[in-house]
């Protein structure tokens, strides 16, 4: 059975960093591309970031790039969301998601429980 599991989620004042974690069993997990996505109230699920098996691929949503960074610990199961500068617009449920090849689209097989983001003006 697969389980991702978000983690690292909380309120932050705008300015401020977190960093996200996801933790992934029952998947062989340095075969699979990882992404990030997120939802805000009474918005489509949008996509945030994503990176390749080994890391040496990564895309980034045109309005996180240069403040988000995704990657990946193959040893550790887990990929990272690292989030800078975070502004009151990044608000949302983050979720994290598997899938075999790498896409910037929501069609991802296996999909988090989700982690709340709340960033404060």
């Amino acid at each position: 059975q697969v389980q991702l599991a978000e983690s690292g989620g909380g309120l932050v004042q705008a300015g401020g960093s977190l960093r996200l974690s996801c933790a992934a069993s029952g998947l062989p997990f340095s075969r699979y591309a990882m992404g990030w996505f997120r939802q805000a109230p009474g918005k489509v699920r949008e996509f945030v970031a994503a990176i390749s098996w080994i890391g040496s691929i990564t895309h980034y949503a045109d309005n996180v790039k240069g403040r988000f960074t995704i990657s990946r610990d193959n040893a550790k199961n887990t990929v990272y969301l690292q989030m800078n500068s975070l502004k009151p617009e990044d608000t949302a449920v983050y979720y994290c998601a598997a899938n075999r090849v790498i896409v910037t689209t929501p069609e991802f097989d296996y999909w988090g429980q989700g982690t709340q983001v709340t960033v404060s003006s």
